[in-house]
């Protein structure tokens, strides 16, 4: 018997934990001729998409997709994306979730069955970054880096922006 991928489990799990607590749920997605999604809102082969409640019509989070309808530019739209192509799952609001590493070319367009994929999962706001190019959310901006903290970033960046959305930074 093959093994049955915990990807899709911890999927749903995190979207649960965002409704429950009152967050947005965001996918960022890897595009490619497996997924159904706007090819207008796809950046360098990327989307980000809002599965909330109030933005999906009819979500359904399976073990091998996620399916649903959306609004675009106010025409509704159908969404396919293979489990296999999901890079993160996030709370917009604070930017907690969990990146994963997409396996592209392990998904047909066809939704089959659950596969035996391995991923790998890490926590986005850890002290380590995941051990692949997945990508990992910058945490939001602390109170003492908005307030005492002229030095900005221990990596030498850019100071934290105040308030705002969180922001997809992909660690290599």
């Amino acid at each position: 018997m093959s093994e049955i991928s915990t990807k899709p489990y911890m999927l749903r799990a995190i979207y649960e934990w965002c409704t429950d607590s009152g967050y947005t749920p965001y996918l960022a997605v890897k595009v490619d001729s497996a997924t159904t999604v706007p090819m207008e809102y796809v950046k360098k082969g990327e989307i980000v998409l809002n599965i909330s409640y109030g933005a999906t019509s009819g979500l359904k989070m399976d073990n091998d997709s996620i399916r649903f309808h959306a609004r675009f530019g106010g025409v509704s739209r159908e969404i396919y994306v293979p489990v296999n192509n999901v890079m993160a799952i996030y709370a917009n609001e604070n930017g907690q979730g969990m990146a994963f590493e997409p396996v592209l070319g392990a998904s047909s367009p066809a939704p089959s069955g659950p596969t035996a994929v391995e991923e790998t999962a890490a926590p986005i706001l850890s002290s380590v970054p995941p051990p692949s190019a997945a990508p990992a959310l910058a945490p939001a901006p602390t109170p003492a880096s908005r307030n005492g903290d002229d030095n900005g970033p221990d990596d030498g960046g850019d100071a934290p922006k105040k308030g705002g959305r969180p922001t997809l930074t992909r660690i290599k």
